[in-house]
This record gives structure tokens, sequence and C-alpha cells, in this order.
């Protein structure tokens, strides 16, 4: 086991090292990006009014409306020629959210990462299989850059062609997997198509995240590779993954790297903070970025935090799984729920595959809220691939009836054939919202 010695600090230790940093912070931002001068100087706060972590609550939170309105290069706290690097959302909801990194923050993150790698079980001189996508995206070089950084032999398959990583997994003989559960799972489907067992091979630790999965998702995954399956944290505002990970110890909450990020939850509604254990929003200040800092950045992600010791031996903070998305929670007839929640126990039901979409649509003024699901292999040729049969309608009142007493949400279910949904090679459509489309007709 590798352990750094930020990693054991004591609480004291590692607050004395944040709030030197936070300080170095907030003085960068409030000389260098007009947006954070603006917002400390109408709250009539000066950089050296910051004496202690306490005194973070003076500062102003930052959104992602922010990013979008001062777009693309407006929050940058040095001249774009100091750049080495830009990274960008995907920009589906508008314009993108940018970020950049001068050669220093290339060097943190690609630390950070290591670390993070060699927490879930990663270890220099090993092969580590990168099927996180590669581009302005930055799950696949964040993950390439701390895997080069940690001394592991790095494959930069990039995400989709699926054959082919099945092809370089059982060639290269890869101890490390990272890529989105969605698509890792369709890797291990497409190896069971073409006669081979994905428990087989060289593989041992699954490095997953860009997506919230379930902790059935993740018996499922350790099931088809047989695998210790870690979750991965992060978002290019803050800096990209790395931000925390989970150790393959214990796999109960994940490390959050205090020492380059320093972490609050707070309740989404109030804005006022939350007791440790307790769910919110998470909420991160940069410590060490030179290029684009964050002040209190609001990730719309619903977690809470422990700071108890973990039973590996690191003494960082930790955050529970994301359980969902401010945004992505539905309000099913009174009722919220998150997409991860219902993912939980589907994925307990023998009959189904581990794929599923909720459809949202509009009929009049009601919504109409279904659950899409796929039986297997296995039932369909129990049923003789009927899909109307008896058997299935008992399948569907069955789900209705787990949905119902476990998530307390009522919704009709449409089950189809194996292989009826669409697949993922990146991150997966879990929600199809029709409604914005019947509001523009």
């Amino acid at each position: 086991m590798i352990l750094h010695d930020v990693e054991v600090f004591s609480r004291q230790e590692m607050e004395t090292l944040q709030l030197e940093r936070l300080q170095q912070t907030v003085k960068r931002v409030y000389e260098k990006v007009p947006f954070y001068q603006n917002k400390l100087n109408e709250r009539n706060v000066k950089p050296e009014d910051i004496r202690s972590l306490e005194d973070i609550r003076k500062l102003p939170f930052t959104t992602k409306k922010d990013l979008r309105e001062h777009y693309p290069f407006g929050l940058l706290a040095v001249n774009l020629s100091e750049a080495v690097r830009v990274h960008a959302s995907s920009g589906t909801s508008g314009k993108p959210t940018v970020v950049a990194y001068t050669k220093n923050d290339i060097e943190n993150w690609a630390d950070i990462v290591a670390r993070a790698i060699a927490i879930a079980g990663g270890e220099p001189g090993k092969v580590l299989h990168n099927a996180y996508g590669y581009g302005l995206f930055t799950g696949g070089l964040g993950l390439h850059y701390g895997s080069e950084r940690l001394g592991m032999v790095t494959v930069p398959i990039s995400g989709g062609n699926t054959d082919r990583q099945v092809m370089l997994i059982e060639d290269f003989r890869p101890e490390v997997i990272c890529g989105t559960p969605s698509y890792v799972l369709n890797i291990a489907e497409r190896m069971r198509e073409l006669g081979k067992d994905p428990r087989q091979t060289s593989l041992k630790y699954g490095i997953f995240g860009a997506e919230p999965w379930s902790e059935e998702m993740r018996r499922t995954l350790e099931e088809a590779f047989d695998i210790k399956a870690c979750d991965i944290y992060g978002l290019s505002e803050v800096i990209g993954p790395g931000v925390a990970m989970e150790c393959h110890e214990a796999q109960d909450g994940l490390h959050i790297a205090d020492d380059h990020f320093y972490v609050e939850v707070i309740n989404p509604q109030t804005l006022e903070p939350v007791a440790d254990g307790e769910e919110g929003e998470l909420v991160f200040t940069s410590l060490t970025k030179e290029a684009f800092p964050v002040i209190r950045y609001r990730t719309g992600d619903i977690a809470s935090i422990t700071r108890e010791r973990c039973k590996c031996g690191r003494t960082t903070t930790r955050m529970s799984r994301v359980k969902g998305r401010v945004d992505d929670m539905l309000i099913i007839r009174g009722v919220n729920v998150f997409p991860s929640e219902i993912e939980h126990y589907l994925l307990t039901v023998p009959e189904l595959a581990p794929y599923y979409q909720i459809h949202l649509d509009r009929k009049g003024t009601l919504d109409i809220i279904e659950l899409h699901v796929e039986i297997n292999e296995t039932f369909a040729q129990e049923i003789g691939g009927d899909v109307e049969g008896e058997r299935v309608v008992l399948l569907k009142k069955q789900i209705q009836h787990l949905l119902k007493s476990y998530c307390l949400v009522s919704m009709d279910v449409v089950v189809h054939g194996p292989k009826a949904l669409p697949r993922s090679e990146g991150k997966a459509i879990r929600i199809v919202d029709r409604r914005k489309e019947k509001a523009k007709i």
C-alpha cells in the first residue's frame, strides 16, 4: 500500500496547511480575477480577513452560471499565454464551461490522480486500461497523466470500439481498468457475446466514475469481472478526476485530496452548512490551482462527509458516494427520488439486465413517467422471447411493487427484450425528458 505523508496528517496539521493555501488562493483571485474582486468588495471582505477556515463562509459561492457568463476565459487568474491546456464541458445545456491549466496545475493534477489510482490499488509497473474518453472531457487525459506519474504502463484506448477493448484487455493483460460504469459493463456484455468470460481476465481493480452509480451496480461490476470496483470523483470546474477516490481496502467513502481542495456540505435551499454525516450539496474551494482557482464552487452533487480515520489508515476527509445531482432529482407525484435509487432496486431483480431508462413525457397538463427496463438473455430464453406474456406481466407488477415499497413512487413499467435499450460509450443516458420538446410545440 502506497501512503503519502499528507494522507496521514493529523486534523490540525491538515487544517493548518489548508488555511495557508486558502489565504494564498483568496489573495490570488482578489488581485487577478475581477469577478471575485467585485464579489468580495460587495461583501466588504478583503483577503486579510480570512484568518481561519471558518472565515470561508464570508466568501461568495461560485456557480456554473457564473462560469458560463464569463465564457470562455473571463475567470482566469493568469494571462491565457501562461496556460498550457484548456478543457471544457460538453455544453449540452448551453455554452460549455471552460477551464485552464498552467504547467504547475498539470503537474499537481498528475500527482493528485497518481495518488488516487494508488488508493484504488494501482501499482508502478502494472498495466492500466483507460477507457475514459480523451479530448476536451477531463476524464481521459486526467487518468492518463496520473497513471504515467504513478509509473503504470498506460493503455490510452479511450471510449468506444468495444471489440478492440476486448482484444487489448486479453492481449495487454491490464490489472486496472478505468471508465464509466455503464460502458465497462458493456465491455463485459460484449465479451460474453464473443464467448469469453470477463471473470477470467487479468483485471483486479476498476476505477469508475463520471456518472452516479449504485452499490448494486458495484456488485454487478465486481461479479462480472471478479474485481474490486472503486469510485472516483471529480469535475472539470474543480480540476477533473482525482478530487476524491475510494480506497480498495475499505470501499467506504471517497478520500478527498484535502491538501488541494477544501470541502463543505450545504443545504441547497438555505445555503447553510449541514453537520458531518448529513446529506447536502458538495461545495469545493481549490487551494493550489493557478490558472483557474474556484471559490466555494457549488457542484450540484448530493453527498455527505466524515472526518473519521479510515481503516486503510488514511486520515483525509471522506465523502459518501454521490447520491445524485440537485437538478437530476425527480419529483414523482410529490415524492423526491434520484435515478441511482431506482437503479439500486432494479439491479436486485434477477430477470433484468443492468440497463434502464426513465422517460418523462406530458399528456395535456399531466406528466407521464415510464420506466423502461430490459430482460436478460436467460429469462428471455425461459419465456421464449414473449415480452407480452403472463410472466412478463407478473414481472412488471413485481417491479412496480418494489419501487412503491422502497422508493415510494408509482410509475408505468415497459419491459423490452435483450439489448433493446441503447448502450453507452461514455456517460449513460438514464433520463429521457420529452416534456421540453412538447413545450416548444
